[in-house]
């Protein structure tokens, strides 16, 4: 039986009680773990494709000491961070960190308002989700709350760029289908699919593809490039307005009324020509 040093630290403890004290004091003093935070908060943020030159507010969850979001400023962002421990937190305090920092537990859905963040990261958190530490948990629950609170706090189009250690393909699939039921498109990116770093259910092959062409794509995502971090999973708010996945018409569309309308002929029923005005919306008058 392996011993717990050995073991992952999700299969430990619950999130808020494994970064006590004692765990956040590393991210302050070892140079390792920040060097390597500093690498995959660039690496998520190079994934957001953000406009150059314009100052944006993004959103780091389970930002923990503050390292990632130290990034987001050296970039000329804004951001707020939320983490589930109040020792990381106080340890992002106590390096006067310039992001707002909020103590929330991710799984009960983010408690920012609609439409507020230009982009999100997150670094090694997603995955916590994946673990129930009591019975009343569900970790399909809190991750489809995560993800519809995500979508929900981003701008229409607005890009979250999520690096996290799956522990096999089961979790890997669980939170990709959990992104893609909340409404997010996109998919894994992976640098070097043939490494033997990566296990075979992270290739591209078993993974929803990028729907971007690939001249609109960042140069990451064209040329591989060496990095020591685990890719993200690069996630797009896209407006669920568009139509229906089976071909048919919107519901209350012009084009819905109209094979209405069509059907009621075929049956006999006197029904008004088309013209301009079927199907257009009445602007309300108050009186």
């Amino acid at each position: 039986m392996a011993s717990s040093s050995k073991c992952r630290p999700e299969e430990q403890a619950p999130p808020d009680v494994f970064y006590n004290e004692s765990e956040a004091a590393k991210y302050l003093h070892s140079s390792r773990m920040i060097d390597i935070q500093t690498q995959m908060a660039e690496r998520a943020l190079e994934m957001l494709c953000l406009p150059e030159d314009e100052e944006c507010l993004l959103l780091d969850v389970g930002c923990g000491t503050g390292l990632s979001g130290e990034v987001l400023e050296e970039a000329g962002h804004q951001w707020v961070g939320c983490d589930i421990s109040r020792d990381m937190l106080n340890v992002a305090q106590s390096r006067e960190v310039e992001g707002d920092l909020c103590h929330h537990d991710m799984g009960c859905g983010l408690p920012f308002r609609q439409g507020m963040f230009d982009g999100a990261i997150s670094i090694s958190a997603v995955q916590w989700l994946c673990y129930s530490d009591h019975a009343e948990c569900n970790p399909r629950q809190r991750l489809l709350a995560f993800f519809q609170s995500l979508y929900k706090c981003l701008r229409r189009g607005g890009r979250a760029a999520l690096q996290f250690y799956p522990q096999d393909g089961d979790q890997l699939q669980l939170l990709t289908a959990s992104a893609m039921r909340a409404g997010f498109g996109g998919g894994l990116v992976v640098d070097f699919p043939h490494s033997s770093k990566v296990p075979s259910s992270e290739t591209p092959e078993t993974l929803p593809r990028q729907t971007r062409p690939a001249a609109d794509r960042p140069e990451t995502l064209q040329t591989p490039r060496e990095c020591t971090a685990p890719p993200p999973l690069v996630l797009r708010r896209e407006d669920r307005s568009y139509g229906r996945r089976d071909g048919r018409a919107t519901t209350k569309s012009r084009e819905w009324v109209i094979q209405k309308k069509e059907v009621q002929r075929r049956r006999g029923a006197v029904v008004r020509a088309d013209s301009k005005y079927t199907a257009r919306k009445r602007s309300k008058v108050r009186f």
